[in-house]
């Protein structure tokens, strides 16, 4: 029998590809439960749940990655982060329910480049092109 830890992750995997269904020609450089519509995510979101919603447990996992690929991106650029360290699912789920309740034409992804931009940024020891993503490294 699963555990409901790995009950909430099948589904979270399951409909995680419901949720992005979308046919798209284009390449995407983003994707996820994060670019979904906030009116279609916030009527699955229940904040009271907490992480035993598999829709909440997607939305956790795809911040967390999104914010981790933008403090490389920061490192990269001044040798700062945002520390994920101040994020727990409360925070998370809050900020994406009040934002998609008052933007329902909008997508997650928006609250969270905001939170980006405006949150306090660590300053950290980074030595810019550490990381070969292109295999150009000699």
């Amino acid at each position: 029998m699963m555990s409901k830890l790995a009950c909430a992750i099948l589904s979270a995997a399951l409909g995680g590809s419901i949720l992005s269904l979308d046919a798209r020609a284009e390449p995407l450089a983003t994707q996820g439960i994060g670019t979904s519509s906030c009116a279609r995510l916030v009527k699955d979101l229940n904040p009271g749940e907490g992480l035993n919603n598999p829709v909440n447990v997607m939305l956790l996992a795809w911040v967390q990655g999104y914010i981790s690929a933008a403090n490389i991106s920061l490192l990269e650029d001044d040798s700062k982060h945002v520390d994920l360290a101040t994020l727990d699912e409360g925070k998370v789920l809050a900020l994406v329910v009040n934002f998609c309740k008052a933007n329902p034409d909008k997508k997650p992804v928006n609250a969270i480049d905001e939170f980006i931009r405006s949150a306090p940024k660590v300053k950290a020891k980074w030595e810019p092109g550490t990381i070969d993503w292109d295999g150009d490294a000699k």
